[in-house]
């Protein structure tokens, strides 16, 4: 195998076999105070892939941030060959106020690829697009759910893309979404530029769930193992069960407001008018049981302790993929 050739990354030379952090800086904080994004870099001295783990693009989705830390604390992210590049927090305007939005008000994830005169987030954008991702191969990144509501792990890919299935199956989350590219993400921005993303869905905003978290660390090992770049002092988990195909999803709304209570059946597969939980006033006039509309599985579950009528409050699959259509039939 060749060795690999140095790699310059924001005008700086990261050589083989090398492990640097380099900082993008691309404005200040309104009191002048810098703010640096850290980019990890960890390089093979042997050929391969570059591979980038993200998170923090929204910057309350702290549950990402907490993967892609793990990641880095277990030695994940030193490859066997090839480079591996961990960015745990993109947007660190938002992650310094525990916001999903950027300081002027817009929603990094919708302004890809950016401007370089444009709006804060849009520069942003215009700058991992062009400094990062042109040196990437294989991307994951990783999101929570916002707004209180707790997704279930999942990966989402575009449908009918047979490179992104293999991988997703290698990630074996418990549930993979087919979703289509929403033109402004990152997501979209990276699969125009050819680079193979797997976006990780799971957890809620301003949390940290262990097992969720275990799940993406886990995922990204067997997707390292599977490009041949895990370290061979990394260990792979127990076999697990192939990932669960959902190709259509639908939202319950809550049709009345008042206090909610969620009976905790998040990821579990259940049967048109099963009662996932409870709507009440907080004066004891009424109760209201919110029933499933379908049989299928809990993929996000709304954790607001008060919900206003037409609030989504579940996320329930409506199609699977049809290999995985028999094995929800046994699971009641």
């Amino acid at each position: 195998m060749k060795n690999i050739k140095p790699l310059v990354i924001l005008n700086e030379t990261i050589l083989p076999g090398e492990k640097r952090t380099i900082y993008m800086e691309i404005a200040k904080l309104h009191t002048a105070t810098k703010l640096k994004i850290p980019v990890i870099i960890e390089r093979a001295k042997l050929d391969g892939p570059t591979v980038l783990f993200s998170a923090g693009i929204h910057g309350d989705e702290i549950n990402g941030v907490e993967i892609v830390r793990s990641i880095i604390v277990q030695t994940i992210n030193k490859p066997l060959r090839g480079t591996i590049i961990c960015i745990p927090v993109i947007n660190i305007f938002s992650f310094v106020n525990k916001s999903r939005e950027f300081p002027d008000g817009r929603d990094l994830n919708r302004v890809f690829p950016g401007s370089k005169k444009g709006s804060l987030a849009s520069q942003f954008a215009y700058h991992l697009i062009k400094d990062i991702i042109p040196h990437i191969d294989y991307a994951v990144d990783f999101h929570a759910g916002g707004a209180s509501r707790f997704n279930a792990a999942q990966i989402r890919i575009a449908p009918h893309n047979e490179e992104l299935k293999k991988l997703a199956d290698v990630f074996s989350a418990p549930f993979t979404l087919y979703s289509k590219n929403i033109a402004g993400t990152f997501r979209n921005a990276c699969e125009k530029r050819n680079v193979k993303m797997l976006l990780f869905e799971g957890g809620k905003s301003l949390d940290i769930n262990d097992e969720i978290a275990e799940q993406g660390v886990n995922g990204a090992k067997r997707l390292l193992a599977y490009l041949n770049m895990l370290s061979p002092n990394q260990k792979l988990t127990n076999e697990t069960d192939p990932s669960i195909y959902i190709s259509r999803s639908s939202w319950v709304r809550a049709k009345r407001s008042g206090l909610f209570h969620d009976y905790n059946k998040i990821g579990c597969y259940v049967k048109k008018g099963f009662v996932l939980g409870t709507i009440t006033d907080p004066f004891g006039k009424f109760e209201q049981k919110v029933k499933a509309p379908n049989d299928g599985y809990i993929i996000n579950a709304n954790h607001a302790p008060i919900v206003y009528q037409g609030d989504a409050i579940y996320h329930i699959s409506n199609e699977l993929g049809h290999h995985d259509q028999e094995r929800s039939e046994n699971q009641i």
